[in-house]
């Protein structure tokens, strides 16, 4: 063969021109292992015209024996289906006309098939490079046969696989082109056997493997063995991957004498391959692991219309978003017979523009909706389309609820736009001031009433956003900070303020509340205020009316006594008038012995008149109501005689006073007058005389006994009258705290006693309760809260010792009774007092403002002349500050300065009172520092 056999004609206009020139031997057939096409280079080679071969079936181009035929064909196969070159090592088969020649010698080859692809990435052809080993023996010169060698040497050399040749059973190399020189890294190899040149080859097993060929005589064929080549001992190890075929070599008696090694190095598409996989494994992983479906679908078209589409590739997410199983290799129609046309015309417009595209749609059919973006993947003749999904089916319902929602707050705003319009209205309206304030206590809405307020108070127009604390004294802009701060705090409640005339403001009654925003967030506070000019005028009467109304059922009581005081009272007169005139007489005849008896006698009779006339005073002076802890068994005590005298005699009065009974916190002088009314009712129910029984007792209830009475469970004390007279009536006991209601003839009776029993226990956080039968008698018990603690013992009068010492001092008696200041005078003057009268108020200052020693002012307090004892009093400290002060009262304490205190260096003294109490009294008060 010379060189100008491979000459390049000149110009290459395409590239069937450059196959048809190329120097390597080269076949084409198709996925039927047709022959398309061959080279002149492989025509030369197989000694062949294309007219011969064209359109044959590959395998019956040479006469070859089955198996050697099907060694080809299986190569192309596995070409066709792996995408990867294979190489068939040494096939033995002759040309046809060798055949026809009665040639009997067989040519050895060593044939790579080499795979062609289409656009899609399809293998449509395989390329055939075959390469001659051997060529049959003839009767040729010595020269030719040289030529074939070197010819043949020239093939292996630009063979683009490695290949060697190895003999014997020891597999020592006699011939390795260049590709397999540098596979095993350029080691001088020809001469030795594989395990003295490739130690490495023996310690991975390759020489076994060489071995098991050369002893089974079948071929051994790998694809991406790896094989860890070491050029250099203890050099840098260089890992290589490769497809090859150990081919055994026989003899002319069938024996095998050698092994062809043939093959090529895929490391860097098996490094490729393995990074691919890498990372279709990632991507897989990555497309597995979220919850975002994804499927490749491949477009099914008829007509170039889109008509449905084959799932190619789902990720796990698919159904779970879908609800779709199996879908890989099914088409939509299939799994979703109603699928809406429109999925295939979105999907189908993406195969066929490449546009990509996102948008959001609903199926009936599947019952859902999806956020979906698309886009084509691959060849555009494939028409696949990559689809990323979400099923929002929860998320669409939420919006077609918010879109209902929103129709709806629309409405609802609408209506509540015209209620705040309407409130605006009746709140604008309103004649009371109205303010609303935010966090900050600055004003955020008011109406005119406030408007018109402020200005009177002010003088000036408040606006919104002024500080409400803004143009006030001070000091009650912090009681307004204290207001506001506690609506801010979430507080509801109701405050009295004083009006101030000066600044033509009423008294209000402001009403406190937070405002809060629909989840209770509080966001400000506002305060509603109401002129009570009005309610506390008519409160005020109301109290004068019902003082009058109290004062007036006194006096009915003090009316029912005053027969029998009169009775008493001339009793006790007679007593000390005839004592008196018995001792007068006495005297008068000198008889000076047994005086004492008298004297006695009618000390004793002043000292009973004068507690019956405290009684007296007590029960029917005027006053609030002052409750304290009080003994109620010591006050009945202290009261019996008074009841047993206005019951009179044809009565019989048992008073039981229980053991322990605990203190009541109660106005003892209501008690007193609701004690009294019991009596008198119970006196007058029993015309023809009776019997009366005061009880007092602990009691308990529990949350059935407090709910029949109408109170709150706990303790209580129990004050029980009966009495044993007429009784009364289902209907008279309906009715009989009822005010004004009575039973009595006209003008015996106000009505007023038990409504005032019962006004009295209610503020007393007590209860009243009737029990009566028709001519059996009535018991009305009243009800008090037990207070916890004791209640304070009696006040004791001072006791008298005897004579106080002597003392010295000037004292200024002022009393309007002549016989009241001489007496005062000479018991103070025996003491060893100076003291000076006055018969007024005006007289005494007149003594006071003289310049004379006064240590002490004794003044009665009900003086006339238009001055009282107080008022001298006062007077006098104003003229010297610091003047012990005695008050003497024929009133009782408390009537004589109603709740008001006596200051420092000020007491009092009771008529009537002893002489001694006078005295030790005096003695006390010059005491004080």
């Amino acid at each position: 063969m010379s060189q100008a056999r491979y000459a390049v004609p000149a110009p290459i206009t395409d590239l069937a021109s450059f196959f048809d020139v190329s120097p390597h031997p080269c076949l084409a057939v198709d996925r039927e292992l047709t022959v398309v096409a061959a080279n002149r280079a492989y025509l030369a080679l197989v000694g062949r015209d294309l007219t011969d071969i064209d359109g044959r079936e590959v395998g019956t181009v040479f006469p070859a024996d089955p198996a050697t035929r099907a060694q080809v064909t299986d190569s192309i196969r596995r070409v066709l289906s792996t995408g990867r070159p294979d190489t068939v090592a040494v096939p033995r088969f002759g040309p046809a006309e060798e055949a026809a020649q009665g040639g009997s010698a067989r040519r050895h080859w060593s044939v790579t098939h080499v795979p062609v692809f289409d656009r899609t990435g399809q293998v449509t052809h395989v390329l055939q490079q075959p390469a001659q080993v051997t060529t049959p023996a003839a009767p040729a010169t010595l020269a030719a046969l040289t030529g074939e060698r070197e010819e043949l040497a020239r093939l292996f050399d630009q063979a683009p696989s490695f290949m060697a040749m190895l003999v014997g059973p020891d597999h020592r190399f006699v011939f390795a082109n260049p590709e397999y020189m540098k596979v095993v890294g350029h080691r001088p190899i020809v001469g030795l056997t594989v395990a003295d040149a490739l130690g490495e080859a023996a310690e991975q097993g390759y020489v076994a493997l060489l071995d098991r060929v050369y002893a089974s005589g079948e071929a051994y064929r790998a694809e991406g063995a790896r094989f860890d080549i070491q050029a250099e001992p203890d050099g840098p190890v260089d890992g290589r991957y490769l497809d090859f075929v150990y081919q055994p070599l026989r003899d002319n008696a069938g024996r095998v004498s050698g092994i062809f090694v043939q093959g090529i190095d895929v490391t860097e598409r098996t490094r490729a391959a393995a990074a691919l996989d890498a990372t279709e494994r990632r991507y897989r992983s990555v497309l597995e692991a979220i919850d975002v479906g994804f499927c490749i679908m491949e477009m099914i078209f008829e007509d170039d219309r889109p008509v449905d589409y084959r799932f190619i590739e789902v990720n796990t997410a698919f159904e779970n978003q879908t609800g779709l199983v199996d879908a890989p290799g099914r088409t939509a129609r299939e799994l979703v017979p109603d699928l809406e046309s429109h999925w295939f015309e979105r999907y189908g417009s993406v195969a066929s523009t490449g546009e990509a595209i996102r948008f959001e749609n609903g199926s009936e059919a599947m019952g859902r909706w999806f956020d979906v973006h698309a886009l084509r993947i691959g060849p555009p003749e494939l028409r696949r389309v990559a689809v990323l999904f979400n099923d929002i089916t929860a998320r669409r319902q939420l919006e077609i609820q918010l879109r209902n929602l929103n129709a709806e707050l629309e409405q609802r705003v609408e209506e509540r736009s015209a209620a705040l319009r309407l409130y605006q209205n009746i709140v604008q309206s309103d004649e009371s001031p109205v303010v609303a304030f935010d966090t900050d206590m600055r004003i955020t809405a008011f109406n005119r009433a406030h408007r018109e307020a402020y200005r009177r108070a002010c003088g000036v127009e408040q606006q919104v956003g002024d500080s409400l604390l803004e143009r006030i004294d001070p000091e009650q802009a912090e009681v307004l900070r204290g207001f506001m701060a506690r609506a801010l705090a979430g507080e509801s409640f109701i405050v009295r303020q004083p009006g101030d005339p000066a600044r033509d403001t009423p008294p209000w009654q402001v009403a406190y509340n937070p405002l809060r925003k629909e989840d209770g967030t509080i966001v400000g506070g506002f305060h509603h205020a109401l002129d009570i000019s009005s309610e506390l005028k008519a409160q005020a009467d109301l109290e004068k009316t019902q003082d009058a109304l109290r004062q007036a059922q006194k006096m009915e009581a003090v009316g029912q006594l005053t027969g029998g005081l009169a009775h008493d009272f001339n009793n006790l007169l007679t007593g000390m008038m005839g004592n008196l005139e018995l001792l007068q007489n006495r005297l008068a005849r000198g008889r000076v012995e047994d005086l004492e008896r008298f004297i006695l006698a009618a000390l004793g009779a002043g000292r009973r008149a004068a507690s019956l006339t405290q009684r007296l005073l007590a029960f029917s002076r005027r006053q609030t109501l002052d409750p304290r802890p009080t003994d109620v068994n010591r006050l009945i005590a202290g009261m019996e005689e008074l009841l047993r005298r206005t019951m009179g005699p044809s009565n019989e009065i048992e008073v039981v006073g229980a053991e322990g009974l605990w203190a009541a916190n109660i106005d003892a002088g209501q008690l007193e007058n609701a004690l009294l009314n019991l009596c008198i009712n119970a006196r007058d129910a029993m015309p023809g005389g009776g019997r009366l029984t005061i009880e007092t007792a602990n009691k308990w209830f529990d949350e059935r006994a407090a709910g029949e009475r109408d109170l709150p469970p706990g303790p209580y004390l129990a004050i029980c009258v009966t009495d044993t007279g007429t009784g009364m009536t289902e209907e008279t006991i309906g009715r009989a705290f009822e005010p004004f209601f009575t039973t009595k003839p006209l003008g015996e009776g106000t009505g007023l006693g038990l409504s005032m029993i019962y006004g009295f226990a209610r503020q007393s956080n007590g209860q009243v309760r009737i029990r009566s039968e028709l001519g059996v008698g009535t018991t009305i018990c009243i009800y008090l809260p037990r207070f916890v603690g004791d209640a304070p013992p009696p006040d004791q009068e001072p006791a008298v010792t005897g004579a106080p010492a002597a003392s010295s001092g000037t004292v200024l008696v002022v009393d309007d009774e002549a016989t009241i200041r001489d007496l005062i005078d000479e018991v103070l003057d025996e003491c060893g007092y100076t003291v000076i009268g006055a018969a007024d108020g005006a007289s005494g200052l007149k003594i006071l403002q003289s310049g004379a020693r006064i240590d002490l002012l004794v003044t009665d307090v009900g003086l006339p002349g238009g001055l009282n004892g107080r008022q001298v009093a006062d007077a006098a400290r104003a003229l010297r500050p610091g003047l012990k002060v005695l008050f003497i009262t024929g009133y009782a304490e408390k009537a004589a300065f109603g709740n008001g205190h006596l200051e420092p260096g000020m007491q009092l003294l009771t008529k009537p009172f002893t002489m001694e109490a006078l005295s030790a009294k005096v003695a006390d008060v010059m005491k004080e520092r």
